[in-house]
C-alpha cells in the first residue's frame, strides 16, 4: 500500500526553525509544510499590508525558506505553506527571490489566494457568531475578513506540478489533508477519506505540541530534549491509516499520551469537527503504540461538508493601557498591594476613562484572582501589574504613567518600571455561502 511522510515544520507564526531543518535533512519526508497563521495573526497581516502592499506575509517567511530551499529542493521535498498570510502573491515573489539568491533553478511556486472577502462582509450585513451581533456593529473598524478555504486550490497547485504552495487562510488540516487527495487520488467527496484526513492534520497542525512539548509537566508527565525538542513526522498510508513518529535522536516523545492531548486540542465536538472540506468525526479514533515514538492512529470518518465557510473577521476593538512595576525584600507584598491602592486611587482622580480594569499582584493572584490567590509566607518579590482597556489611546497611555510614577511617588524599593499603550485587534467570525468565495492559484517560475 502506498504511503507518504508529512513532516510538521512549524505550529505558529514564530515557531523555532530548527526542527524544519532536521527534518527536511533527516526526515526522510516526502512534503514539510509550515501551518503559521492563526486568527489575529491575519489581521496584524492585513495591517501591514495596507502600510505597505509589498508586506502582509509572514515575517519569519524569509528565514525559514533560506533555511529549508535548497535542501527540499535537492531531495524533491515540496514545501506547503500557509505563510502567505494577507499577501500570497507577495510572498511567493519573496521565495522566488530567495531561490534566485541561493542559485536554485526550476523551482515552481504557486501563490493561492481568494481567502480575501472582506468586500462581501462589508456588503450585507452578516451575524456575528460569537456575540449575536451584526458586522454593521462594527462599522469602519474591520480590518479583515478571510474565508477558511480547503484543500481544492492547494490540490490544483501540486496538480500544476508546484514545489512551493503558499496559501492564505487555509484551514489548518487541509494544508496535510491536500498531499494526501493529490498522492492518492481521494475523492473531493469519500467523506470517510477526508475524515481520516482530517485527523491527520489535526495532529500534525501543532508541530512540537504532540511530540511532547506542550504536553510536558515535571514530576508528572516528565519530557527529555526540550530544549532540542523535534517535530512530528506523519507517515500515512492510502487507507488514511497514520503513524506519528519523530526524527530519530531528537528531542522529545512520541506516545499514546501526547497523541491523545493534542487530538483533544480546540475540539468541542469529538463527532462533529467542521472543516472546509467535511465535517470529520474523530470519536471512534483509535491510538496504539506501534514502537519507540511510534504511534499509530485509526478510526477517524467524516460526512458530507455544510454549505457555509467560516470567516474570521477582524476588527479594531479598543486600547489597552498598561503599567508594572517590581518590589523585593521584607515586606515586599504589602509594598505592592499598597502601590496597586495609590494607582487605583490616582486613575479616579484623573478621572481616567476606561470600561474595564485589573489590579494584579503577579505571582499571587494576576491568574485566578484574590479568592484563589497564594496563601502562607508571604514570597520575597512580587511585581504588580495594572490594565485597563479604553476607548482612546490617549486615556490607555495614562494607565502606564501612573504606575511609573510610583517610582518617586510610591512605596519605597520600586525598580523595572515597564508601562505600553497598544491597539487591541479582536477577532469574530461568521458563516459565508461557499458560493461567495473563489480562489485562484499563481504559479512563479524561479
Amino acid at each position: 500500500m502506498k504511503s507518504i511522510r508529512i513532516g510538521s515544520g512549524a505550529g505558529y507564526s514564530g515557531d523555532r526553525i530548527e526542527p524544519a531543518v532536521e527534518l527536511a535533512e533527516k526526515g526522510d519526508i516526502d512534503y514539510l509544510v509550515f501551518e503559521c497563521l492563526a486568527e489575529r495573526t491575519i489581521a496584524l497581516a492585513q495591517q501591514a499590508k495596507m502600510k505597505n502592499p509589498a508586506l502582509g506575509y509572514d515575517p519569519l517567511l524569509e528565514p525559514r525558506m533560506r533555511a529549508v530551499l535548497a535542501t527540499c529542493k535537492a531531495k524533491g521535498i515540496k514545501i506547503v505553506t500557509n505563510m502567505g498570510a494577507a499577501n500570497p502573491e507577495a510572498g511567493a515573489r519573496k521565495t522566488a527571490e530567495i531561490a534566485k539568491s541561493l542559485g536554485l533553478t526550476g523551482l515552481k511556486i504557486a501563490a493561492v489566494s481568494g481567502d480575501d472577502v472582506i468586500e462581501a462582509i462589508r456588503e450585507t450585513p452578516h451575524r456575528l457568531e460569537e456575540t449575536g451581533g451584526s458586522t454593521t456593529d462594527l462599522g469602519n473598524r474591520i480590518v479583515s475578513a478571510n474565508a477558511y478555504f480547503g484543500t481544492a486550490p492547494i490540490v490544483e497547485a501540486l496538480a500544476q506540478g508546484a514545489d512551493v504552495v503558499i496559501t492564505g487562510r487555509a484551514a489548518d488540516p487541509a494544508l496535510f489533508m491536500a498531499p494526501l487527495i493529490r498522492e492518492f487520488g481521494w475523492a473531493v467527496d469519500d467523506w470517510d477519506k477526508l475524515g481520516k484526513g482530517t485527523v491527520v492534520g489535526h495532529l500534525l497542525e501543532c508541530a512540537g505540541q504532540v511530540t511532547g512539548g506542550y504536553f510536558a509537566d515535571p514530576g508528572v508527565k516528565d519530557v527529555e530534549g526540550l530544549g532540542r525538542l523535534g517535530f512530528p513526522i506523519g507517515e500515512v498510508s492510502e487507507d488514511g491509516t497514520l503513524v506519528v513518529t519523530k526524527v530519530d535522536g531528537s528531542g522529545g516523545k512520541v506516545t499514546p499520551q501526547t497523541v491523545k492531548e493534542q487530538l483533544l486540542y480546540e475540539l468541542h465536538d469529538p463527532k462533529n469537527y467542521f472543516q472546509p472540506d467535511v465535517v470529520a468525526d474523530f470519536s471512534a479514533v483509535a491510538v496504539e503504540e506501534i514502537g519507540p515514538d511510534q504511534v499509530r492512529v485509526t478510526g477517524g470518518t467524516g460526512r458530507e461538508r455544510t454549505g457555509t465557510l467560516k470567516v474570521s473577521v477582524g476588527y479594531i476593538d479598543s486600547y489597552v493601557g498598561e503599567g508594572q512595576i517590581s518590589y523585593a525584600g521584607p515586606g515586599a507584598v504589602a509594598r505592592g498591594k499598597l502601590a496597586l491602592d495609590i494607582v487605583r486611587e490616582r486613575l479616579a482622580l484623573m478621572q481616567v476613562k476606561t470600561t474595564e480594569l485589573r489590579f494584579d499582584l503577579i505571582g499571587i493572584d494576576s491568574l485566578h484572582g484574590q479568592a484563589r490567590g497564594a496563601t502562607g509566607a508571604d514570597p520575597y518579590e512580587v511585581r504588580i501589574r495594572v490594565t485597563g482597556r479604553t476607548d482612546t489611546l490617549a486615556e490607555a497611555v495614562k494607565i502606564g504613567n501612573e504606575v511609573e510614577t510610583l517610582y518617586t511617588n510610591g512605596p519605597a524599593g520600586g525598580g523595572g518600571a515597564f508601562k505600553s499603550a497598544r491597539e487591541v485587534v479582536a477577532v469574530q467570525s461568521v458563516l459565508l455561502p461557499r458560493a461567495l468565495v473563489g480562489s485562484s492559484v499563481r504559479i512563479l517560475e524561479a
